[in-house]
């Protein structure tokens, strides 16, 4: 049986460089299970991938109900809108099947992004897929709004350790936006009840930022 093979580079200069990022990326895994060559590409989503909303939306819910875990609630217009402004990404199979997506959001006027929305498909989890996409969806964030502080609320370990990897280090949910619109959208997580009770103060997900002032200081 073949070995699983990956190469990916979280710390590339060029990453926090100022340089425009493609708006391709494609990525080639040996899997070790199939022993196939999976070929994924991952795009700057845009007008023509709003056939998938739907698809997106219900793979997200069904993922956070399996799970037994809380999520924003995240309308198919909302997501529409995301890719019609090319505020995320979304990727895809060689054989043409929806792989993957995540998207960003903005607050105070661009000084904080929230990267969010990281799903993919379940039948291409555990290929590598979602670090990929967690770094064009940082990469994105970073070209559109380079001075911002972006951050990310998870519940789960492994989208931690992607944000890690990144440059992101935990903190209060003081250090987020204070945007009303923001914490408005936790109010459809079954987790908002906890939320709330702690005054905003924390809850069960974890709070995330990447600075981007600290991280060119260290570059």
């Amino acid at each position: 049986m073949k070995t699983q093979k990956r190469t990916i580079d979280f710390l590339s200069k060029d990453l926090l460089s100022g340089k425009p990022i493609q708006k391709k990326t494609t990525i080639l895994l040996n899997s070790q299970t199939t022993e196939e060559f999976l070929d994924f590409t991952i795009d700057v989503a845009n007008s023509e991938h709003v056939f998938w909303v739907k698809e997106i939306c219900e793979v997200t819910l069904s993922s956070a109900l399996a799970r037994g875990t809380g999520i924003s609630g995240r309308s198919a217009a909302s997501l529409e809108e995301k890719m019609k402004k090319g505020e995320a990404v979304i990727a895809f199979a060689s054989n043409g099947k929806w792989a993957g997506f995540s998207f960003i959001s903005s607050w105070e006027n661009g000084r904080y992004v929230s990267n969010s929305g990281l799903i993919v498909a379940p039948e291409f989890r555990h290929t590598g897929l979602a670090k990929n996409i967690k770094r064009k969806i940082f990469e994105l964030s970073r070209q559109k709004y380079p001075e911002a502080s972006i951050f990310s609320l998870t519940t789960g370990s492994a989208v931690m350790k992607m944000n890690h990897e990144l440059g992101f280090e935990p903190v209060t949910y003081a250090d987020l936006t204070a945007d009303e619109l923001f914490w408005e959208g936790c109010k459809s997580c079954v987790n908002c009840p906890i939320l709330m009770n702690k005054e905003r103060k924390n809850c069960l997900c974890t709070a995330m930022l990447y600075n981007p002032k600290q991280n060119n200081r260290n570059v």
